[in-house]
């Protein structure tokens, strides 16, 4: 049987007010008294735990480190980071940190920023020297660190909060191949940014598969954009018309608006077959449309709580590392687009 808030005061020795308040991160309650509550509450059982990790026992300050940009996914992201924090009781104060950019000195400008109090830190960054140096800075300042969306295995992070990127790419093929059924023919990749490992691990897996499996499809063009949609836009045009058969594209990042936008204005004969990543309100648009065939969603929401899980498991653990374990993707097509 779960412990109650009276279970907790009467172990605490405080009113049960005083116990509520502590419990739902309330003004009113002393820094001594709100040990007492939380330590109680852990050894009561009564603090979540989240896939067998155990969260600290006192409210943790926590700040993100994300590139949104015009990102529409990393949007997202950020509002269900922020959201998810505001509702728990351990989760001390949340803030989000918008990057100029994916440079290394758009990071090493925002780690300058972090607060003094902060006991953990997640990021999406570039796996580069540079990148890895300034992660690694953050940790010998005392400060947990978790990887979000795309990985950066040499830092000294505590967990990575996402898909395998990899497999996630090999699924995209193996979708491509499917749609196509048996046809022979060219395909074009619009990549993200070889920068991120998660976009490498993307197009790695695709052409793994191709290679493996469908042999009749090949890879004519492959143009990183850097996530910006008027180059997708550009690039994805000049491909439709110097390939008027082309069979599909897959994009690997955030290009798919420009990507869609070339599909609705050239309308080709025959549609190429459109894989992308990341279920925003724009794709859910393009699905609507018919103009994109699946999407390939790492579920915004989800990697949100675990982040903020993840985190506080690791304030809370002497451990350097936590249990590895993946966001499972949602294949989405037309006909099973979730409620918002």
């Amino acid at each position: 049987m779960k412990a109650t808030v009276s279970d907790i005061a009467r172990s605490c020795g405080l009113s049960t007010a005083t116990v509520d308040r502590v419990l739902n991160n309330r003004p009113g309650a002393s820094a001594a008294n709100r040990q007492r509550v939380m330590e109680a509450a852990k050894q009561l059982g009564y603090l979540p735990v989240a896939d067998q990790v155990t969260l600290p026992s006192r409210p943790a300050h926590l700040e993100f480190l994300l590139p949104i940009g015009s990102n529409a996914f990393m949007r997202d992201l950020a509002g269900h980071i922020e959201d998810y924090a505001a509702r728990l009781p351990l989760v001390a104060s949340c803030r989000i940190h918008n990057l100029a950019g994916i440079s290394p000195n758009a990071l090493q400008s925002a780690v300058e920023n972090l607060s003094l109090r902060a006991n953990g830190v997640g990021v999406i960054a570039v796996d580069h020297p540079r990148t890895r140096n300034i992660l690694r800075d953050i940790v010998d300042a005392g400060m947990r660190l978790v990887t979000l969306v795309s990985d950066v295995p040499a830092a000294p992070r505590s967990a990575y909060v996402g898909i395998d990127n990899r497999v996630a790419g090999r699924t995209a093929a193996l979708l491509m191949g499917r749609f196509l059924g048996g046809r022979t023919g060219h395909l074009a990749m619009v990549v993200g940014s070889r920068s991120y490992r998660g976009h490498e691990e993307r197009e790695m897996g695709f052409r793994s598969v191709l290679n493996e499996e469908f042999p009749n499809l090949t890879v004519s063009s492959a143009v990183e954009i850097n996530d910006e949609p008027d180059v997708s836009y550009a690039e994805t045009m000049k491909a439709l018309h110097n390939e008027p058969e082309l069979l599909g594209i897959y994009c690997v990042g955030a290009g798919h608006s420009g990507v869609a936008k070339a599909i609705r204005e050239l309308k080709p004969n025959r549609k190429p077959v459109f894989i992308c990543h990341d279920l925003t309100r724009d794709t859910r648009g393009y699905l609507v449309d018919d103009l994109v065939d699946v999407v390939i969603d790492q579920n915004a929401r989800l990697i949100a709580e675990q982040s903020v899980i993840r985190l506080l498991g690791s304030i809370a653990s002497s451990a350097p590392y936590l249990t590895r374990k993946f966001i499972e993707p949602r294949l989405i097509f037309r006909e099973n687009i979730p409620v918002q």
